[in-house]
């Protein structure tokens, strides 16, 4: 089967099938605690609309009884009165998805009944060990209405027979699409067509949707966005000047340049990068590619302790961490 699965269309022609989900607000939103200004977001949002951009993600579906309203903004929650105040009814083709985390969501009391909701697409995010709890809420979810989606996280920590394990169990449930998830950044091309025919295999064989969310670590997530597009891979993840966590993930304006769909268009989100994102910057917002973030990919590690450390003031002890990094207990 993994043989068979051949590059798919060519740089002149575009496919139907390819979805583009933009998720600055939720991926950004882990640089800021999720404090954006409304209108930041209604701005994101009217870009997305002209851009032909296909889903736009909010934020998290948080438990408050997990984590404090006072210690985050209104994304990681995400509710319905919130969402509403950005796009009303939504009256647009725009999709609007949210995620919910494994064990920090309520989501038999916080999600409402599709019919009650803007919100089309619930993406579930897990460890592989989780793939059961995942399940009941993917049930969950489309009893209620919703597109789902499977995200599961840190992949290259997991064995190749767990995951093939994993794909399988996912393929015979409801969910719509599985997410192939780079979440430290540490493939390169070959590897992620590797990865992706895996995943492609499984999609074909049960009729799944197959994504991608990369992150841009050591400077390859378009570059494996698109390796996993030519292959046959149709949701593809991107945020607004790569603003995502850490390193960040593809920049959809790259993204909207290399796509030769019409109905994509690129001018939209440059004007926010122009008028809206360089106010982010000046707020002490900061991401995107940087040398602890090459080390921690390169590593296979979980940036967590690159960005404790780049966030200090004047921080460039690119040395000192990298001998941190790489000595043996």
């Amino acid at each position: 089967m993994l043989e068979e699965i051949q590059k798919k269309g060519s740089l002149l022609s575009y496919r139907k099938d390819i979805h583009i989900l933009d998720c600055t607000i939720r991926d950004g939103g882990l640089m800021n605690d999720f404090r954006f200004e409304d209108q930041f977001v209604k701005n994101v949002y009217n870009a997305c609309i002209k851009a032909g951009v296909d889903y736009m993600e909010f934020g998290y579906k948080g438990s408050k009884e997990v984590f404090s309203e006072e210690d985050f903004g209104c994304w990681k929650f995400t509710s319905e009165e919130d969402l509403r105040r950005i796009v009303g009814t939504n009256d647009t083709k725009l999709k609007i998805s949210v995620m919910a985390d494994v064990d920090r969501t309520n989501f038999n009391e916080d999600v409402l009944p599709k019919s009650e909701s803007v919100i089309d697409m619930i993406r579930i995010a897990c460890y592989i060990h989780q793939i059961p709890s995942a399940l009941e809420m993917v049930n969950n979810f489309h009893e209620k209405g919703y597109e789902t989606s499977v995200n599961i996280m840190a992949v290259s920590h997991v064995t190749e027979s767990e995951l093939n394990e994993a794909l399988e169990i996912l393929g015979q449930s409801k969910v719509d699409c599985i997410y192939l998830v780079d979440s430290f950044g540490v493939y390169c091309p070959e590897q992620i067509r590797t990865i992706a025919k895996k995943y492609l295999a499984i999609g074909d064989k049960y009729s799944k949707k197959i994504g991608i969310h990369a992150h841009n670590n050591q400077q390859l997530a378009f570059a494996n966005t698109i390796e996993a597009l030519t292959l046959g891979v149709s949701m593809l993840d991107a945020t607004i000047t790569s603003l995502g966590r850490g390193a960040g993930n593809c920049p959809v304006e790259l993204l909207l340049g290399f796509l030769k769909n019409p109905k994509y268009h690129q001018r939209p989100i440059l004007k926010i990068i122009e008028e809206d994102i360089p106010k982010l910057r000046e707020q002490g917002v900061k991401w995107g590619y940087d040398i602890p973030y090459m080390i921690t990919a390169q590593m296979n590690m979980h940036p967590r302790s690159a960005l404790k450390n780049i966030n200090k003031p004047d921080w460039d002890k690119f040395v000192e961490f990298y001998d941190e990094m790489t000595i043996e207990d």
